[in-house]
């Protein structure tokens, strides 16, 4: 899974990132700047977004209404020191999935984001899915290529998955790396 995290106190980005990867399979990568964030949610695909409201050049709630204006559905966290109810109001109300205030607890950030990946995960995609004869149970994790069962390795499972799953959609090898693999990205640093 990779997560984008937009926010700009570099400890704090770093400490997310270093438990993330401590404490779960998440890929991290950091963007300090609401145009470096741009740049990444347009270009990259992300299961989900941990997004700090202040930053340096831009408005949080901007960024993520821009996200959703572009019918960008990536599970939000918005993170933040605003603490008022009409913060939090707002911060929903613009499109965040969910919303924790700092001081937080890495605990619960990550099991924040877990869950809204969880959700979107349940809601947007079908136990099967298929292309062509080919038919993929994916509560299962079992193939079928015209009715007959197909058996793969966990990793050829994966990558099929995935290819099906993005089918129709031009994938770089990056794209690959990152998500069947869990190689990281090389276009800008990742904690």
């Amino acid at each position: 899974m990779r997560i984008l995290i937009v926010e700009d106190d570099h400890r704090i980005a770093s400490n997310i990132s270093a438990f993330f990867k401590d404490k779960s399979n998440f890929i991290t990568q950091i963007a300090p700047t609401f145009e470096e964030a741009e740049y990444l949610f347009s270009t990259e695909s992300y299961d989900g977004i941990i997004l700090d409201w202040m930053l340096p050049d831009g408005d949080g709630l901007e960024l993520l209404d821009l996200l959703r204006s572009r019918q960008i559905t990536t599970p939000v966290i918005v993170l933040t020191a605003k603490s008022q109810t009409e913060d939090k109001v707002a911060g929903l109300e613009y499109g965040a999935d969910d919303y924790l205030t700092k001081p937080f607890a890495l605990e619960e950030l990550l099991a924040r984001i877990k869950t809204i990946i969880r959700r979107k995960e349940l809601f947007s995609a079908a136990p099967l899915i298929a292309a062509g004869d080919l038919k993929i149970n994916t509560n299962t994790r079992t193939v079928y290529i015209k009715e007959q069962q197909i058996n793969l390795a966990p990793r050829e499972y994966e990558l099929l998955e995935y290819l099906v799953l993005k089918q129709g959609i031009a994938l770089t090898r990056q794209d690959l790396l990152d998500h069947v693999w869990g190689e990281k990205l090389t276009r800008f640093p990742i904690q």
